[in-house]
């Protein structure tokens, strides 16, 4: 049996988008429930503008109790906090319980205009001081590249952008990377053929992937990304969480519940058994139900 690790990105990916405040009483019990089910890697919390992402500004809060939660084994999960600038990078250092800073990185100048209003040097020089500064508070940085797997605004874009994208991260210290497909248009021979084409670049760096899909072709992607070599993949319970960019309402996160099953057939020991699993999809369904306002019913497997 092998190990496949990945981050339930629910909370904060799928989250941020709802019409819908979630109580943070309700954050804290859902984020808390889901430690005490086994789930090691959870996207739990943002540090931007509440102006900008209001169902986000609750996060210090949030943390100060689920802080306190602890793994069945007694350990303390891995929770990312998500920063896009240097105010939100000494928030969420100053928070306990926030083991790892996640950043977007985009390598579409269009795109990263669009949500950080950076140039590329800009955000360079800004990952730069993350890294040294989550080293000195010994915390962790995952960089997420966005338009991984193409670029719809004309841009050039191919693997050698990628590769160096991942060669710089690799000389400015980071060591855990994931991969976005941020417009869902990447086929599972277009996530393989990248996967393959970068993974070897960079010795040293765990390089992830996170996807987005219509329902039905979630499970081939993660397979084609699993058998090209990777081994951490983000989801989201249920599924829920659009990707804005697609143009198809059905394209958005892979259901944390598909990565599990798609990689325990492959004999994959993930650590959440189906249990606890289903546990957890009924708890983000309770949710779902009350403050999304598309209220669908769980996306199948």
């Amino acid at each position: 049996m092998q190990d496949g690790s990945f981050a339930d990105v629910k909370p904060r990916d799928a989250w941020q988008g709802l019409q819908k405040i979630i109580p943070t009483e309700e954050k804290i019990k859902y984020l808390a429930g889901l430690v005490a089910l086994g789930f090691q890697h959870i996207d739990a919390v943002s540090f931007v503008s509440p102006k900008h992402v209001p169902q986000m500004a609750d996060s210090e809060a949030v943390m100060q109790q689920v802080s306190q939660a602890r793994l069945p084994s007694g350990e303390a999960p891995e929770i990312i906090g998500i920063v896009v600038n240097e105010q939100g990078l000494e928030r969420a250092l100053a928070t306990p319980g926030v083991t790892t800073i996640g950043y977007p990185y985009s390598i579409s100048a269009y795109f990263r205009r669009a949500n950080v209003n950076m140039s590329r040097a800009e955000t360079r020089t800004l990952v730069e001081k993350m890294q040294r500064d989550t080293k000195a508070a010994r915390r962790r940085l995952v960089v997420y590249i966005s338009m991984a797997f193409g670029n719809p605004y004309d841009e050039p874009w191919g693997p050698e952008i990628v590769e160096e994208t991942l060669v710089w991260l690799k000389g400015a210290g980071v060591r855990t990377v994931s991969l976005a497909d941020t417009v869902g248009a990447a086929s599972p021979e277009d996530v393989a053929d990248l996967y393959r084409a970068v993974k070897d670049c960079v010795a040293g760096v765990e390089i992830g992937v996170h996807l987005h899909s219509r329902p039905e072709g979630a499970a081939e992607k993660i397979l084609a990304a699993y058998e090209a070599g990777c081994r951490r993949f983000d989801g989201a319970l249920t599924g829920l969480g659009g990707c804005p960019f697609a143009g198809d309402a059905l394209v958005g996160n892979i259901a944390t519940e598909t990565v599990l099953t798609t990689l325990a057939a492959r004999g994959v020991a993930t650590g959440i058994d189906a249990k606890s699993l289903a546990i957890a999809c009924a708890m983000t369904g309770a949710l779902r139900e009350t403050y999304a306002h598309d209220a669908e019913a769980p996306r199948p497997n």
